[in-house]
Order: C-alpha cells, then sequence, then structure tokens
C-alpha cells in the first residue's frame, strides 16, 4: 500500500493532544503536540511555536523516532 501525501492531508477538525516534558525554561514548560491525520499520518508540532507548521510522519516514522503516540494519549 503506498503511503499518504502527508502535507495534502487537512488539519482541519484533528484533535491535538499534547506531552509536557518537564523542561521549564523563562517561557513555561515546554509541550510537543500530536494530531492523528489519518490513517497512517500524524502531525507533530510545537506548542511554544504554534505560528509554524506541525511537521508530518506516517506511524512508522513516529516509531522509528521513538515516538510513541501513547506518551500523547492518542491510541495509534
Amino acid at each position: 500500500m503506498p503511503e499518504p501525501d502527508l502535507y495534502t492531508l487537512s488539519l482541519a477538525g484533528a484533535k491535538i493532544f499534547k506531552a509536557c516534558g518537564g523542561n521549564t525554561h523563562p517561557d513555561g514548560e515546554s509541550c510537543a503536540t500530536l494530531s492523528k491525520i489519518g490513517p497512517d499520518a500524524w502531525a507533530l508540532g510545537d506548542d511554544k511555536r504554534p505560528d509554524m507548521p506541525p511537521l508530518r510522519f506516517t506511524t512508522a516514522e513516529l516509531n522509528a523516532a521513538g515516538i510513541d503516540p501513547a506518551r500523547f494519549t492518542v491510541s495509534a
């Protein structure tokens, strides 16, 4: 099965989940955001930089990077 073209998938209506690492800096705690945008597609962002578009990954790419969607309370 071909991989989806991740950057053509819409973010509209995607539920955003946060995972905070506990590291703090003067602006407060840093958190990553994760949204499931398709059956095998994810959008990963930084809540400190909401003006920046999120990066997009397949589930396999998230796994290879050691990012577990369960950390964000999202089921794969």
